[in-house]
């Protein structure tokens, strides 16, 4: 599933790169990071459990509408409450950095969504190896 590997790896990035220097760069960037990883954990759950459902059933219609109008608000409030204001607190050389640091992390993010793995740490710590077995999973049976 593609949009499952593009959320996954797009989540990850933020997780590793985003967020931190949010918390440490917006004004009340605890509580806004907060925010945006229980929206992120809860996507990863639909995610893991839309790979579970029919994709003809109504269930899964059901939950890709609820995943899709929620990945989108959350994407708002990014937009607003994080890559705004990073662009405002910023130097043009510290954006250039983090956004070489966002295509490295994507080369070696995990492809499937792991709930419960949202924090800086527990990326770097776990998030290499769920890549690797993400990627030979997706070799063996044939699926990204």
């Amino acid at each position: 599933m593609e949009l499952r590997q593009l959320l996954a790896v797009h989540e990850t990035v933020e997780e590793e790169i985003v967020h931190p220097r949010a918390k440490r760069k917006i004004a009340n960037g605890d509580a806004v990071v907060e925010q945006r990883l229980r929206e992120e954990h809860e996507a990863k759950t639909v995610l893991k459990e839309l790979e579970k459902l029919d994709v003809d059933s109504d269930e899964f219609t059901r939950q890709l509408t609820e995943l899709r109008d929620a990945v989108l608000d959350d994407a708002q409030h990014e937009e607003y409450d994080e890559f705004t204001k990073l662009g405002q607190q910023l130097s043009s050389r510290e954006l250039e950095n983090m956004s070489r640091a966002a295509k490295l992390a994507e080369t070696i993010a995990p492809t499937r969504p792991h709930p419960g793995v949202e924090s800086q740490v527990a990326n770097l710590l776990a998030g290499p190896f769920a890549a690797m077995l993400d990627r030979a999973r997706g070799a063996i049976i044939g699926k990204g």
